[in-house]
């Protein structure tokens, strides 16, 4: 009992109930929504993009953070996003219509982009440096374990029983929401180490960082929207097979991803992303183009592991920050990431009803932009030493 009320009052145990809670309404969320929409709504490629490009704009509108920080501690904000997810999953099947759809996608993004935001936030800003790249890719693994387990069950379930996908939906959003209500009243409320600027601002010496997070989200969004689509639609995936797949992605991340961080902490962060970014050259070229299926699903699995692989822009930006610039830079760079993200599935989603294979090269001219972009990174970043331009100009 004593070790129980020792863990909750640690700001890293509220750390990983958030990325639990979020894993739990998320990845049901996500596992189930290509086949509900195709079985249930008929949704077609246009339709998806529409849904899609919808569920990012609140992540666009991400550094209206710095605004609600006014009236609310981003403690007490994190756990309200994290209910507000949790709601947005729960009624998610309740009409199997196109505009309900959109509707809980929207409430159920509001409380995954706010969550995201600020779990990321309060990360940087709670964590030692040199423990962050270990301790975020401890987190990502407990995230992935969550969504093993979840996924597991769920796997169980339509193996077993007739699809419910009213009740499914209901069960893992109603559980995240359980989840931030213990949080709201089981854990203490921790003072923020250092006093966060509260007013929106672009800094020059962030550039890198900036533009990293925008190819980022643009490439990430071809991946989440499509490459699933792909599955099932090409390849008429059934949903005991799409929930099998996300199974086997979440066990190899709960393995990989504490090694991840490690490696990150050793080799730093350019070596890093220069790795992910040419893995991602070659996966989506391949996607481009695939025709068999064992193929196509090998790729759907090296794709997810190398997002383990994005905690290094992340430990890249907390190494260059200054420390009261961190809570309004998530917020910003949320938004930035989400720029493309609002815009492209859309069109993207027209796009692959002409020709999928363009939808996929377009993903590896992104990757090619971002390895060149991440080569920038010095062996040793620093404030005042954000980039290697800056270290020759010293």
């Amino acid at each position: 009992m004593q070790t129980v009320k020792h863990a909750l009052k640690q700001r890293k145990s509220l750390l990983f109930l958030l990325a639990i809670g979020n894993a739990i309404a998320f990845s049901t969320w996500q596992v189930l929504l290509n086949n509900y929409v195709i079985e249930r709504a008929a949704f077609t490629g246009e339709e998806i993009g529409v849904l899609q490009s919808l569920r990012e704009v609140p992540g666009f509108l991400a550094f209206t953070v710095i605004w609600v920080l006014f009236f609310i501690r981003q403690q007490n904000f994190a756990i309200l996003s994290l209910m507000t997810l949790g709601i947005g999953t729960a009624i998610t099947a309740f009409y199997p219509a196109a505009l309900w759809l959109y509707f809980t996608t929207v409430l159920m993004s509001i409380g995954f982009h706010y969550l995201e935001t600020l779990q990321n936030s309060l990360s940087l800003q709670w964590l030692d440096k040199k423990e962050a790249p270990q301790v975020l890719g401890q987190i990502l693994s407990a995230r992935s374990f969550t969504s093993l387990l979840v996924l597991g069950c769920l796997y169980v379930y339509f193996m077993a029983f007739e699809t419910n996908y009213l009740v499914v939906y209901l069960l893992a959003g109603s559980t995240c929401a359980g989840i931030g209500l213990f949080c709201w009243l089981a854990m203490p409320r921790f003072e923020d180490t250092v006093i966060q600027r509260r007013e929106l601002f672009l800094r020059k010496k962030y550039w890198l960082y900036y533009a990293l997070i925008f190819l980022s989200g643009a490439r990430r969004q071809i991946f989440v929207v499509f490459a699933g689509f792909l599955l099932v639609e090409k390849f008429g995936f059934p949903i005991e097979n799409v929930v099998l797949l996300t199974l086997v992605n979440a066990a190899m991340t709960t393995w990989l991803a504490p090694r991840i961080g490690r490696l990150i902490s050793v080799i730093g962060e350019r070596r890093a992303l220069t790795l992910e970014y040419l893995g991602l050259i070659v996966i989506f070229t391949s996607y481009a183009f695939v025709n068999n299926i064992t193929i196509a699903i090998m790729l759907y699995l090296l794709d997810h592991l190398f997002f383990a692989m994005a905690i290094a822009i992340k430990t890249y930006f907390q190494k260059i920050a200054d420390p009261a610039d961190i809570a309004a830079t998530s917020g910003i760079s949320f938004t930035i990431n989400h720029i493309a993200a609002v815009v492209l599935p859309a069109l993207l989603g027209l796009l692959w009803v002409v020709n999928h294979s363009a939808v996929f090269l377009i993903g590896a001219a992104i990757a090619i932009c971002s390895l060149l972009l991440s080569q920038l990174i010095p062996d040793h970043p620093l404030p005042g030493i954000e980039t290697r331009m800056a270290i020759k100009q010293a």
